[in-house]
């Protein structure tokens, strides 16, 4: 694993605006930066990121099968119980996931350690899948990296898969609606790429708003036309949805969801204790607890994560049982979990963080995000990735 110097293309910008990468700049800061690139070998994608995301995905499943059967466990990942049959009859059901991302520490020496399991609004999506490819061929073409160079990528590909596999049938009940918050480029940007890809996969299609979203008389979700949503891709939290004017209803309506409502189990940073008392010592994970506030940490070096949180927020590290850093943020009314202190290694002063893509339960791809600060937040770069013979 090295991080490459490397020259950008010209006009790369121009070319980004065209493919739909809207957001390749934020706040006037660069976002996606191919200035630099990491390059790994066959070995160290197939060993250390791509198998062990698969048996973390196969793991996290088993645990959501548990998780359903127990009250307490519901309880303690601060699930409302009025949630509990909405979750649970996702899982009787069998509804299917599209997509999730784990986050991983990896120097390329060791096992690959996880950060935690981003299984219900993933971003960084579109620049994984499509933008770093995208790049990679031209790239080669350039001279830029090795003629042979390739990446573990085949996010795409397995989206418009696993799309075409879902119940293709009840879309004749109507279009599969896709929805995000107004305001965010990169929402919006990331779920209308999601809806290229359905379209792709033969589905019909409506990109929305989810402000526009309401509920009628009979308790049914509509969209601005008054239109039955019969599925819904939101890039928006459940534990958010849950919470808004409708949320106590969504049990009744008929609306099936992407990502399904049993994905509240994962998108938890509870599970992160959870899989660790289940599996201890396993190589990926890093030990985590439930934090008891006053109650001294095992590790005199850690961090607290907050049950829900988003971008990095609401992040406290300790070094020898001292605060050193917090994040900030409006997170952690519903608890803290602790986890034990791994920063990402530090190359060229930047730390990068490897977001492993698995799409329909299959590990396929990779992205990866540097800052100089130790924690991953909304403002660090994208940075795009190759495999070199070794």
């Amino acid at each position: 694993m090295n991080r490459r110097i490397i020259t950008p293309r010209p006009g790369w910008q121009e070319k980004a605006e065209r493919a739909g990468f809207i957001f390749h700049h934020v706040d006037g800061d660069i976002y996606w930066d191919e200035s630099v690139c990491y390059s790994f070998t066959l070995r160290q994608i197939e060993d250390d990121i791509e198998d062990p995301t698969q048996e973390l995905a196969d793991m996290c499943l088993a645990l959501v099968d548990e998780v359903v059967r127990s009250d307490t466990l519901l309880k303690k990942l601060a699930i409302p119980e009025y949630a509990w049959n909405l979750v649970r009859d996702s899982w009787k059901r069998k509804e299917p996931s599209l997509y999730g991302r784990f986050d991983f520490s990896y120097d390329g020496t060791g096992p690959a350690k996880l950060y935690e399991y981003n299984a219900d609004t993933p971003t960084a999506l579109y620049e994984a899948a499509l933008f770093q490819w995208y790049w990679m061929e031209e790239a080669r073409e350039m001279g830029i990296i090795p003629p042979d160079a390739d990446q573990f990528n085949s996010i795409q590909e397995t989206l418009i898969r696993t799309l075409r596999g879902f119940k293709v049938a009840d879309f004749e009940q109507g279009p599969m609606h896709f929805a995000c918050v107004a305001g965010s480029d990169e929402d919006f940007a990331t779920v209308h790429y999601l809806r290229d890809c359905a379209v792709q996969a033969g589905i019909k299609t409506i990109q929305m708003y989810m402000e526009d979203i309401g509920m009628d008389e009979n308790g049914q979700l509509v969209d601005v036309d008054d239109g039955a949503i019969r599925w819904l891709f939101k890039l928006y939290p459940w534990e958010f949805m849950i919470r808004d004017e409708y949320g106590p209803g969504l049990e009744r309506c008929d609306t099936t969801f992407v990502e399904p409502p049993w994905k509240m189990i994962l998108s938890n940073k509870g599970i992160l204790p959870l899989l660790w008392e289940r599996y201890p010592g396993h190589p990926n994970l890093l030990p985590a607890w439930f934090h008891e506030p006053g109650k001294k940490a095992p590790y005199g070096d850690y961090v607290l994560k907050p049950l829900f949180s988003r971008e990095g927020a609401n992040i406290i590290a300790f070094r020898d049982n001292e605060e050193v850093f917090d994040t900030g943020g409006i997170y952690g009314k519903e608890g803290y979990v602790g986890q034990l202190l791994c920063p990402p290694p530090n190359i060229d002063g930047q730390g990068p963080v490897i977001g492993s893509w698995v799409i329909g339960n299959t590990a396929c791809g990779m992205g990866i995000r540097e800052d100089s600060s130790p924690i991953t937040g909304n403002m660090s770069r994208f940075v795009p990735h190759v495999i070199v013979t070794e």
